[in-house]
């Protein structure tokens, strides 16, 4: 079996390289965050991750190409919005909210939001946000949660366009504490040492989806469905998550 991950995992860098680098002739505009390890960020000059790799080996399966931008979520949405993007591949959370915009994939990953602090922090809960800043990630679910919880506590909550500034607010005391998906800040303090900790349980546990602009490209939705389900059966899904420690 480790055999076998091992040579799933070598072509599948192979395909991440190949699906993701830009083409005139490519079938479609794929967009998607920046910063969001481990599911898409930048190591050695080129961006990698979770979504990443599903997209080249999908895309791969399926027999399509693919030009892939790493904007931003922001930008993701509204590229897939104004029609200026296909489709993004963002660890984008489905929800009935977002689905009166977008269509969505089956989900590809399970995940939810957790309180965030400074390691040295003494806020134990989120009741202790009461008149503190709390930093947000524009667009995203953990910003729906926090906004939920400030009628209750009263907390002032500062918007940032990505993790990494988000991040940063926390630690240099800009702000008092941010929500986040768990996966990806558990990576962030587990492999970039970040000397930030979680606070509590997580909440609102949801699947992360591709999506397309609502009654556009239904083909897409199609072919990542069926390739999804194709690298499930085959090991290469298992072969991406175990790659980046799931």
């Amino acid at each position: 079996m480790k055999r076998l991950l091992a040579v799933l995992l070598a072509g599948l860098m192979v395909l991440s390289l190949a699906a993701c680098t830009p083409s005139q002739d490519a079938d479609y505009i794929i967009y998607s965050d920046n910063a969001f390890a481990p599911f898409e960020f930048m190591k050695d000059g080129a961006y990698t991750g979770v979504d990443m790799d599903l997209m080249a080996a999908i895309a791969e399966d399926q027999g399509f190409t693919y030009t892939m931008k790493n904007e931003g979520f922001d930008a993701a949405m509204g590229a897939v919005q104004a029609g200026q993007a296909d489709g993004m591949i963002a660890g984008m959370t489905i929800n009935d909210k977002r689905k009166e915009t977008y269509d969505f994939s089956d989900g590809y990953f399970e995940d939810g939001q957790i309180m965030v602090v400074a390691a040295n922090s003494t806020i134990a809960a989120e009741a202790d946000l009461a008149g503190k800043k709390v930093a947000a990630k524009k667009g995203t679910e953990s910003t729906k949660y926090a906004e939920s919880l400030k009628p209750t506590y009263g907390f002032e909550i500062i918007y940032y366009d990505d993790s990494p500034a988000m991040y940063q607010a926390v630690l240099t005391g800009a702000a008092d504490a941010c929500f986040e998906d768990f996966s990806v800040i558990g990576w962030a303090i587990k492999n970039d040492g970040i000397a930030l900790k979680t606070v509590g349980e997580v909440v609102n546990k949801a699947y992360y989806g591709f999506a397309v602009k609502k009654g556009t490209n239904p083909e897409l939705i199609e072919m990542f469905n069926k390739g999804l389900a194709n690298i499930k059966a085959n090991g290469k899904y298992e072969a991406i998550l175990a790659k980046y420690g799931y």
